[in-house]
């Protein structure tokens, strides 16, 4: 036996070799990689055959799915996941998923397996849109929906929201995201126009949230101010700013939690115009913290 554990541990040439990276069981890496994020197991699956094969593993793509997985493959098509792995549905759930005709997206966040979320102005109820003396509907690359509203002039401004899903426990955050001034490309160069903007530094917006549970949150602010913008770190024209609204919290996934969002100024003694609406993001409160201040990718 000794002889033979000589032979292990003996080069070609005599020398002594050690044990390897390719010495560890599998096992035991696929262990390991239940501590790790799922880009950091992608690139260490380059290292040898063990390390990939553990990389594939059911048992550890099963710990980065959030614990209700099914019910976001429930909005897929079953042709794409049938007979898929669990490193393959993960891959499939960091896209984006579409769903209420394409007005709402879901997706896991590629590091955490964060459940996020995103409703696109399209699957609000917004006050006079079908109206275009007021509103119109604008493409532009700037939104992941790939279109905007925007608000000529109005002096009703009522933008009204409603998700129901079956969100994993978690806290959350919900905020709108929108831009004063409307926005083209002029000779390759994006510009900015005020011509519509006014109004919004009279009095406040009213941003609210409430949850089938009875949780509630409200927050007021004033879209337009020439002065800097410290929370956000720029001032408040021609550039897209997200409001947070608010934080509730997910205790399970069952049963489903009902959130309804809003953003309102209905002081009809002013009109106001010149805004861009978005989307509303519901994003899990620390990863959109860590996000903002560029620890996660």
């Amino acid at each position: 036996m000794g002889a033979s554990l000589s032979n292990l541990t003996e080069g070609s040439n005599g020398t002594v070799m050690g044990p390897g990276l390719g010495d560890i069981p599998e096992s035991c890496v696929a262990c390991v990689f239940t501590y790790l994020t799922p880009p950091e197991i992608c690139n260490l699956a380059r290292l040898n055959r063990a390390f990939r094969g553990a990389a594939s593993s059911d048992s550890v793509w099963e710990m980065k799915l959030p614990s209700n997985y099914q019910d976001l493959l429930d909005l897929v098509p079953p042709e794409r996941y049938q007979n898929s792995s669990k490193k393959d549905i993960f891959a499939l759930l960091s896209r984006p998923v579409p769903f209420d005709d394409g007005n709402k997206e879901i997706w896991l966040d590629r590091v955490t397996g964060r459940v996020c979320m995103a409703i696109s102005a399209k699957g609000m109820a917004i006050t006079g849109i079908d109206d275009r003396r007021y509103w119109n509907w604008v493409s532009t690359e700037e939104s992941r929906f790939h279109t905007v509203a925007y608000l000529q002039q109005i002096w009703w401004f009522e933008v009204d929201g409603v998700v129901k899903f079956p969100l994993p426990a978690d806290i959350y955050t919900l905020s709108f995201r929108l831009h004063l001034g409307r926005f083209s490309k002029r000779l390759g160069r994006r510009v900015s126009s005020f011509e519509h903007t006014h109004g919004w530094d009279i009095k406040p917006v009213t941003f609210e949230l409430s949850t089938s549970d009875g949780q509630l949150a409200s927050c007021e602010h004033y879209l337009d101010d020439t002065e800097q913008d410290y929370d956000n770190g720029n001032h408040k024209r021609g550039c897209w700013i997200d409001y947070k609204v608010g934080e509730f919290i997910v205790n399970d996934s069952e049963p489903v939690t009902e959130v309804r969002f809003s953003v309102k100024q209905i002081d009809c003694t002013h009109s106001k115009g010149g805004l861009c609406v978005d989307s509303v993001f519901i994003i899990p409160t620390d990863l959109k913290e860590r996000k903002r201040k560029g620890m996660l990718k």
